[in-house]
């Protein structure tokens, strides 16, 4: 009686799984090209933000691993993309940009790059000195090349 549940129940999960395979959200990896970046401050701060942010979610060079084709962990990582680049996205940096001074502070408590990402990819942890070169990379950036709509103050600390 248990092992016919177990079956029933491992057949189920199978058929759910390979049903979920047909839902389309996740699976249109789009990586529509690099249109106006920011003129850096440094070769360092474009590493950092290369490193830790480009191949994520921020930008237009995002990696698709291979379980992003997969529903649906690829469900969460199309959402994912799409709300990064909405919130801070380096590959458009002619668009308003207005998330960008809580993007410095999630650097510096360790929200970003997140967890997740930083798990499955070990290459985008941050050193805490690698934290502060890269938030006052982005604060000098922003002075030098000011992001859509981002009103910029030298006079700037280290929050927007």
């Amino acid at each position: 009686m248990i092992k016919k549940a177990l079956i029933a129940l491992v057949a189920l999960g199978a058929a759910l799984f390979l049903a979920a395979q047909a839902v389309p959200f996740g699976h249109s990896h789009l990586n529509p090209g690099l249109n106006v970046q920011p003129k850096r401050d440094s070769p360092v701060t474009k590493k950092l933000a290369e490193r830790a942010c480009f191949s994520c979610r921020h930008s237009n060079v995002t990696t698709w691993p291979w379980y992003s084709n997969v529903a649906p962990v690829s469900w969460l990582v199309q959402r994912n993309v799409v709300e990064g680049r909405k919130h801070l996205h380096f590959s458009e940096w002619n668009r308003p940009q207005p998330l960008v001074g809580m993007a410095l502070g999630d650097i510096q408590s360790g929200k970003m790059p997140p967890w997740f990402y930083r798990m499955v990819h070990p290459e985008s942890r941050l050193t805490t000195k690698e934290k502060v070169l890269l938030e006052k990379g982005l604060i000098a950036t922003l002075i030098k090349s000011p992001a859509g709509s981002v009103k910029v103050s030298s006079q700037m600390g280290t929050r927007l």
